[in-house]
C-alpha cells in the first residue's frame, strides 16, 4: 500500500511539472525560439560574409529607422508580376503591430504570362500564398530563398490541368535569368537573405510570401479578370490581398494556408 502510494505522488508530481512546462511552450504564434548558430552558420559561406560586410550597417540603420529591433524582426514578402516589383516589410515579431514598408525591388526578368503555375516546364511564376522553406547560400544564382511551391493547393489544380508533375525549385534569387522564380539581382537579394536569416534568428518560424499578377483592385480585376479563365483564382486571393491592404496586417490563416 505505501508503495502504492509512493508510486502514485510521483506520477501526481510528474504531472505537475509537466503542465508547468506546457505553460511555457510558445503556443499558436510564428515567434520560436531562435536557432542560436543561425548566423554563424549563415557566415560561413563567403557570399553571405560579403553581404553582410557591405549591407547589413545599412539595412541595421534602415530598421532602426522604423524603430525595428534587428534582433526581434519579423517579415513579409509581397510580388507583382504586373509592375515585376517585390516588397519586403517588417515589424517586431510578437508585437502585432501594423507591417512597415521596407524596400523594394524591381523583377529583373520574368517568365510566362498571368495566371498560377499549372505544371512543370510551363514557365510559369505561381501566384499565391507561400513561405520561404529554405535558405541557400550556395546558389547557382548568387544567393537564394526556396519557396514551399508546390502546396497541396497546387498540386490539386495541376491534378485538374490533366498533368502530373505541378514542378518545384522556385526560389526568389540574384540575377536576371528565370523560368519560373523571382530574380531581384544580387544586389536586391544580398538584402533580401540577410533580412531572411535576421529574421529567422528573431524566431520568426514562416516567412509568409503573397506572389500576385497584379494589384486586386476592383479596377485592375475588371480590365484583366474579365473573360479570363483564371478570373475565379483570383477572385480567391483577394482576401489576403485586400487583407493587407486595408491593415498592413496578414491574415489569421495566411501562414495556415503557406503551410500546406
Amino acid at each position: 500500500m505505501l508503495k502504492n502510494k509512493n508510486i502514485l505522488a510521483h506520477r501526481r508530481a510528474a504531472l505537475s511539472l509537466l503542465s508547468g512546462l506546457l505553460l511555457l511552450l510558445p503556443f499558436g504564434g510564428c515567434a520560436q525560439p531562435a536557432p542560436p548558430t543561425l548566423w554563424p552558420q549563415q557566415l560561413r559561406f563567403s557570399r553571405v560574409r560579403a553581404a553582410h560586410a557591405t549591407r547589413w550597417p545599412m539595412l541595421q540603420a534602415a530598421l532602426r529607422a522604423h524603430d525595428l529591433d534587428p534582433a526581434r524582426l519579423e517579415i513579409f514578402i509581397r510580388a507583382f508580376k504586373i509592375g515585376r516589383r517585390v516588397e519586403v516589410w517588417g515589424r517586431e515579431l510578437g508585437g502585432g503591430n501594423a507591417f512597415v514598408l521596407l524596400r523594394h525591388y524591381e523583377l529583373a526578368g520574368t517568365s510566362g504570362t498571368l495566371g498560377p503555375k499549372l505544371r512543370a516546364g510551363d514557365l510559369q511564376i505561381p501566384e499565391g500564398l507561400y513561405r520561404i522553406d529554405r535558405l541557400n547560400p550556395s546558389s547557382r544564382f548568387h544567393l537564394s530563398l526556396g519557396l514551399n511551391y508546390p502546396t497541396a493547393a497546387d498540386r490539386a489544380r495541376t491534378q485538374l490541368a490533366g498533368a502530373d508533375d505541378p514542378g518545384g525549385d522556385i526560389f526568389l534569387h540574384g540575377g536576371a535569368a528565370t523560368i519560373g522564380c523571382l530574380p531581384i539581382t544580387d544586389a536586391g537579394i544580398e538584402e533580401v537573405y540577410l533580412l531572411a536569416v535576421a529574421a529567422r534568428a528573431s524566431g520568426q518560424a514562416h516567412i509568409a510570401v503573397h506572389i500576385f499578377p497584379f494589384e486586386l483592385t476592383a479596377d485592375e480585376l475588371s480590365r484583366r479578370g474579365a473573360g479570363s479563365v483564371h478570373h475565379g483564382y483570383w477572385l480567391g486571393l483577394l482576401p489576403a490581398y485586400a487583407q493587407f491592404v486595408s491593415t498592413h496586417q496578414l491574415p489569421p490563416d495566411s501562414a495556415a494556408v503557406a503551410r500546406r
